[in-house]
């Protein structure tokens, strides 16, 4: 019985893959991007709280970055700053080649009398921008510190001014204020900016995932497949047997499948609408957590909490009970 279950299970869920593919084909949001990595001697301290230098911190979540990114026929292109200088030239976007690059850069190095000049570093890599395909997204990896040379945030709108169609994007290692002032500067240069923590993306994959997303890529309206007999208890978001044993299932076929899901949780109408937003982001949490226990890629999940769900009848008791359920939606 649990052979012929999981068959229909892998049937469903290549179903929904394809569905899902059909409805929610990826759509580049770039033509081009630039992965733009600061160098300077302040990058080269260390952060204590991520137990490395953010210049090493910096290389990491670019490397993830590089990595989750989808393969939409980018062109793409590493630089640097402080000193400025190209890594990667630009070109086609090779995911290895690429990777490459990142990991050629240093993590450690002198800290003491070197000087930060941002702003210069901007102005030397702009010729570089000048050719690339618009719209481009400029992806800086930087602590925001700046002692020297022209003011960044002014080198940045000129090239906004003189360059349409580049983003700046912000990945921020700051430890200042004056730092992240900078860098918030930056990023309120143009609304299309995203800016992030990189420690946070650091901890937390679906944090980066989301990153990548809103940089990079975008997708129609998805198609989603409910699990069904992963539904959870009245106010709770314990997985029971009847779950888990599913789970197996769709971990089984998750493992062998090349795609990216996204876990929305949901719960019935009961309690407040704050408090049924973090009991669903529970609900997704504790669905990944399984799925990751059981050998699916972190990298492959995203947990999202919904909150109140009305896809069943909440005036029953089994409608509320259906709509205390966790959802695939495949990317």
């Amino acid at each position: 019985m649990k052979t012929f279950r999981h068959a229909l299970f892998a049937a469903a869920l290549v179903m929904g893959i394809a569905s899902a593919a059909q409805a929610a084909d990826l759509v580049r949001k770039v033509d081009s991007f630039d992965l733009l990595a600061d160098q300077s001697g302040s990058m080269m301290m260390q952060a204590p709280e991520l137990k490395m230098t953010k210049a090493a911190a910096a290389k990491q979540v670019l490397a993830a970055v590089n990595e989750a990114i989808p393969d939409l026929g980018y062109k793409a292109s590493v630089h640097t700053i402080a000193p400025a200088g190209q890594v990667v030239e630009y070109g086609d976007w090779n995911r290895s080649a690429t990777a490459d690059g990142i990991a050629s850069l240093k993590s450690e190095g002198v800290i003491f009398g070197r000087m930060t000049p941002m702003g210069d570093g901007f102005a030397a890599n702009s010729g570089d921008y000048a050719s690339m395909a618009r719209p481009t997204a400029i992806v800086l990896a930087s602590d925001g510190a700046n002692n020297t040379g022209v003011d960044p945030v002014a080198e940045a709108a000129a090239i906004y001014q003189a360059q349409p169609g580049i983003c700046f994007h912000i990945i921020s290692f700051a430890d200042t204020e004056e730092g992240q002032a900078i860098l918030d500067k930056i990023a309120g240069l143009n609304s299309c900016s995203v800016s992030v923590k990189g420690a946070d993306l650091l901890a937390d994959q679906d944090a980066l995932n989301q990153f990548v997303a809103d940089v990079f890529y975008t997708g129609a309206a998805e198609e989603a497949l409910v699990l069904h007999g992963v539904n959870f208890a009245f106010d709770s978001y314990a997985l029971d047997a009847k779950a888990q044993g599913i789970l197996d299932e769709a971990a089984a076929v998750l493992k062998e499948k090349n795609v990216h899901v996204t876990l929305e949780g949901w719960t019935d109408s009961i309690g407040t609408d704050a408090y049924n937003k973090v009991l669903s982001q529970n609900r997704a949490n504790a669905v990944k957590a399984y799925l990751v226990q059981q050998g699916v890629p972190a990298s492959k999940l995203t947990a999202v909490g919904m909150g109140k769900s009305f896809k069943y009848d909440n005036a029953t008791e089994e409608g509320r009970y259906l709509n205390r359920r966790v959802e695939l939606l495949f990317n």
